[in-house]
C-alpha cells in the first residue's frame, strides 16, 4: 500500500487536517485576545458559511477539472490567506474585518479541497478499506496534536507564528499534491447546473447514502451539535477545565484505536456493522448528563472515539467503492453538506434550550435520538443489506 503516490497523499491529508485542527484554537486564542468572544464567533462563522455554501460547487469542479488540481489550488489559496493573517499579527493588530475576510477565503478553499478527499483514495491505493483505516488513524492523531501545538506556539511565541505554522502545513500539503501523478480519471464536461442536477439524481438514486445523511442531519441538531457546547459546560463545572482536556485526549486515543480496529475487521455488511457500533457513541453524552466521575467519563469518551472511527472507515470505503468515479466528488459534496450543515443549528440552539429545560435533559434527549437513529439505519434494507464491494482497479499512479 505504501507506494510513492499513497505516501504523498497520506502526508498531504495528515498535515492538512493538522492545519485545520490548529485553526479553531488559533482563532479562539489569537482573535479572542483582541476582539473577544464575539470576534471569535464571527471569524469561525465566516469560515463555516462559505465552506457550506461552496461545497456543492467544489464537487462539480472536482469532477470537471480533477480532484488533485482543485485540492492543490485550495492549498495555495489557504497559504496566502493564513500568511496574510500571520503578517498582520507580526506587524501589528489585525482588524476584525481582515480576520473575517481571510477566514471566509479559507472556508471557500476548504470547500474546494474536501470533495476530492474521497475520490483520490481509490486512485492511489488498491485496498481502499485499509487505506481509509490508516488515514483515519493519522487524522485522529493530527486532530489531537493540532490544537495542542497551536496552544503551545501561542503561549511561547504569540499569534503570528501560530498562523505562520498553519500556512506552512498547507504548503507541505501542496508540495505533496503537486508531486502526485495520477492516471486518467473520468471527468464531466457539461454545464455547472447540469452537473449539480446529475449529482443530485445520483445521490437520490442511492437510498443507502441519503438515508444515512438524513439521519446525520438529525444527529447534527440533536446529538453532535449539543454535545460540544454542553459537554464543555457540564464537565468543566463538575470536574474542572483540566478534566475536559483529558476527555478530549481520551476521545482522540479512542479514535486512534478505532482506526487500528478497522484495519483488522472487514465486515461483510460494513454499514450494518458500523450502525451497530454507533449505538455505543451515546455513552459519552450519557456520562456527561449523569455527571459521571472522571474514570467513567474518560472510558465513555474513548469508546465514543473508537466507534466513530470504525463507522467512518466503513462509510468512506462504501462510498468510494460503490459510487461511480465520475460521480464521486459530487456525491461527496452532497454528503459533506448534509452531514455538517445542521451542526451549526444544533450548536446554536443547545445553549438557549438548555437554559430553559436544563443541559442534562438536552443531553438525555441526545442519547435517545442517537439510539433511535442507529435503530433506523438497521431497519432500512438499503443500509442494512449493503455488502462490501470488491475494490475497484485503481488508476495507475506514476511515482
Amino acid at each position: 500500500m505504501w507506494t510513492a503516490a499513497f505516501t504523498r497523499y497520506f502526508v498531504a491529508r495528515a498535515v492538512s487536517v493538522f492545519g485545520d485542527a490548529m485553526l479553531t484554537v488559533a482563532a479562539a486564542l489569537a482573535v479572542g485576545r483582541i476582539h473577544g468572544a464575539t470576534g471569535v464567533g464571527l471569524v469561525l462563522a465566516a469560515w463555516m458559511l462559505p465552506m457550506l455554501g461552496s461545497i456543492l460547487f467544489g464537487g462539480v469542479f472536482a469532477d470537471r477539472f480533477g480532484a488533485r488540481p482543485l485540492m492543490l489550488g485550495a492549498d495555495l489559496v489557504r497559504i496566502v490567506a493564513q500568511g496574510v493573517v500571520a503578517v498582520a499579527f507580526f506587524t501589528g493588530t489585525p482588524s476584525l474585518g481582515l480576520l473575517i475576510a481571510c477566514a471566509a477565503v479559507s472556508g471557500a478553499a476548504a470547500a474546494m479541497f474536501q470533495p476530492g478527499v474521497n475520490s483520490i483514495v481509490p486512485l492511489v491505493a488498491s485496498d481502499p478499506h485499509k487505506a481509509n483505516a490508516v488515514i483515519r488513524t493519522a487524522v485522529a492523531i493530527a486532530e489531537m496534536l493540532g490544537p495542542a501545538a497551536a496552544g503551545l506556539i501561542f503561549a511561547f511565541l504569540g499569534p503570528g507564528p501560530v498562523y505562520a505554522v498553519d500556512a506552512a502545513t498547507f504548503a507541505i500539503s501542496a508540495v505533496c499534491l503537486a508531486g502526485l501523478r495520477l492516471g486518467e480519471v473520468p471527468r464531466t464536461s457539461s454545464s455547472t447546473i447540469r452537473d449539480l442536477r446529475d449529482g443530485w439524481h445520483g445521490f437520490r438514486a442511492r437510498p443507502w447514502i441519503w438515508s444515512v445523511i438524513l439521519v446525520w442531519v438529525v444527529y447534527g441538531i440533536f446529538l453532535f451539535g449539543p454535545l460540544i457546547p454542553l459537554g464543555a459546560t457540564l464537565v468543566s463545572a463538575d470536574l474542572g477545565a483540566t478534566a475536559y482536556g483529558w476527555m478530549h485526549s481520551a476521545l482522540g486515543a479512542g479514535t486512534v484505536c478505532g482506526g487500528i480496529l478497522a484495519l483488522r475487521l472487514r465486515p461483510a455488511r460494513p454499514l450494518a456493522a458500523g450502525a451497530v457500533a454507533m449505538f455505543a457513541f451515546v455513552l459519552l453524552p450519557l456520562a456527561i448528563a449523569l455527571h459521571a466521575n472522571l474514570p467513567l467519563l474518560l472510558a465513555a469518551a474513548a469508546v465514543n472515539g473508537l466507534v466513530w472511527a470504525f463507522w467512518s472507515v466503513q462509510w468512506q470505503t462504501s462510498v468510494q467503492t460503490q459510487v461511480p468515479p465520475d460521480l464521486l466528488n459530487r456525491m461527496t459534496s452532497y454528503e459533506v453538506l448534509g452531514s455538517t450543515g445542521s451542526l451549526p443549528i444544533g450548536q446554536a440552539l443547545a445553549g438557549p434550550v438548555a437554559a430553559v429545560v436544563g443541559a442534562e435533559l438536552v443531553l438525555g434527549s441526545s442519547v435517545l435520538v442517537g439510539v433511535l437513529g442507529c435503530a433506523a439505519l438497521l431497519l432500512i434494507p438499503a443500509v442494512r443489506e449493503l455488502g462490501r464491494a470488491p475494490a475497484p482497479e485503481p488508476a495507475r499512479a506514476r511515482t
